[in-house]
């Protein structure tokens, strides 16, 4: 792979890397914030013990469930980033 070509794609990594860091960042803060509904949703069923404050204890916990999901997703889509410009780098450095 021509040097113009790796630095082009390094480039690309870099910018994407920078982007899903602030994703990772905001997921985080909104998966603290549903966690936390999510424990007051169970403490309310826990004293109402009602229809009601079931569901609203299940949905709670969907919620910080799927934004967990979306964390772990954000993370492993990092990992492979990072993996793919250490790649790029070792071709670099090997054809420099």
């Amino acid at each position: 792979m021509a040097r113009p070509v790796i630095e082009r794609r390094l480039r690309e990594v870099a910018e994407r890397l920078i982007r899903l860091r602030g994703d990772l960042a905001v997921a985080e803060e909104q998966l603290a914030h549903l966690d936390d509904e999510a424990d007051d949703a169970r403490v309310r069923h826990l004293v109402a013990e009602t229809p009601l404050s079931e569901r609203g204890r299940r949905e709670a916990e969907r919620q910080a469930q799927a934004m967990a999901r979306h964390r772990e997703d954000l993370l492993a889509e990092l990992l492979r980033l990072e993996i793919s410009q250490d790649e790029l780098l070792d071709r670099m450095s090997v054809d420099g």
